[in-house]
């Protein structure tokens, strides 16, 4: 397991240094950033989802694609403070986002529910697969890291399975 200290001086405090504990690797942040860029993307289409669905079994898809959207929001939440816990920078910024995410682009106006759902299982499955690709380069570094990353690869999973479950018409 690679780990890095580092002290940091502050002015303000005085001359002593402190110990800010673990730090973490470009390449620790790195990974983390890429299931960050994931996470926010997931939510903004999966509110656009949500605003722009019709069909069979409407009300059904709208409420879960708030489920959907919330716990994208509340885990990439989860990842972002984690880094800066690590004294990395997340950056959800749309151009960071938008140049970094793995998932493609949802088509505009309106979609079919469906189609959504296909298009949402998709996402979530993406969410996933980009977790699980960083997960043991995460884990080698920071295991507690690599524990949010099961819990963004369980949620995104279960997700998509409940979106294929569901005769959606």
């Amino acid at each position: 397991m690679s780990v890095t200290h580092t002290r940091n001086r502050s002015a303000a405090r005085g001359p002593e240094a402190i110990d800010v504990g673990f730090v973490a690797t470009p390449s620790l942040s790195s990974n983390l950033q890429l299931v960050l860029a994931d996470l926010v993307e997931l939510h903004l289409q999966g509110k656009q989802a949500h605003w722009n669905i019709v069909g069979s079994n409407f009300r059904d898809l709208h409420l879960l694609l708030d489920e959907i959207v919330s716990s994208a929001r509340d885990a990439s939440d989860t990842i972002a403070e984690r880094m800066r816990a690590l004294h990395a920078i997340p950056d959800g910024r749309s151009e960071t986002v938008t140049a970094t995410t793995s998932l493609p682009s949802l088509p505009s106006g309106e979609i079919n529910t469906r189609e959504a759902v296909e298009l949402m299982a998709a996402r979530l499955t993406g969410v996933a697969t980009r977790a699980r690709s960083v997960h043991d380069a995460v884990d080698e570094q920071d295991p507690t890291s690599a524990d949010l990353l099961h819990e963004v690869i369980e949620t995104s999973e279960k997700f998509a399975w409940l979106m294929g479950a569901e005769n959606w018409g």
